[in-house]
């Protein structure tokens, strides 16, 4: 989520308008701060939506009683790779709530999970440690140019896809990963797990 995007939350759930300088006062930092953060699409920190949440009483996470706060099942030890493939794979789990506003186009009929990511091949859309909030796949069609968490090659990743014709293009953010191709047959070994609609930034 960036800062215009929270923005929009705040004053929607706040019933009246919020002025930059009242979002300045919340986060700690000048209007012109919160101004250029906007107009960059800065993203915004767990400890941040932690301040809004105390300053605009607007539930983000936590046990509130609140109907858009929802309950998702954390991989705790799951790493969703971001860099060269690696994952480590565990059956714990806890419970964390959130609020339904951080899911992209949140429906009561999908089911959602929350992973951490590792590795810097999304920067800086994504950072390590980011957590990321998964919309489990149901063979839905590819979405050109989403992010997906998906597994090759007995390996899980977090890139940008696209489908041309026979063939499922990887793109990383980071430019220093180069974009990869796989056509034919072998595109059949890619089993998409689910599609990132969320990020909760680490830092």
């Amino acid at each position: 989520m960036n800062l215009a995007e929270l923005f929009d939350i705040i004053s929607q759930k706040s019933g009246g308008a919020v002025n930059q300088s009242q979002l300045a006062d919340c986060l700690g930092v000048t209007r012109q701060t919160v101004s250029n953060r906007i107009k960059n699409s800065s993203q915004v920190t767990v400890s941040e939506l932690e301040k809004v949440e105390k300053y605009f009483k607007i539930p983000f996470f936590g046990s509130n009683d609140c109907d858009d706060v929802v309950s998702l099942d954390f991989y705790t030890d799951v790493f969703a790779s971001c860099g060269n493939g690696n994952v480590v794979f565990s059956d714990e789990k806890e419970k964390v709530r959130i609020s339904s506003a951080l899911i992209g186009d949140y429906s009561k009929n999908k089911k959602y999970s929350v992973i951490t990511a590792k590795g810097n091949s999304m920067t800086p859309t994504i950072e390590n440690g980011d957590r990321l909030i998964v919309e489990h796949w149901e063979g839905n069609r590819i979405q050109d140019n989403k992010i997906y968490v998906f597994c090759f090659n007995d390996e899980f990743f977090v890139k940008r896809l696209s489908k041309n014709l026979d063939e499922i293009i990887i793109k990383s953010d980071n430019p220093d990963y180069r974009i990869r191709t796989i056509s034919g047959s072998t595109a059949d070994d890619l089993r998409v797990a689910g599609k990132i609609v969320g990020i909760i930034k680490s830092l």
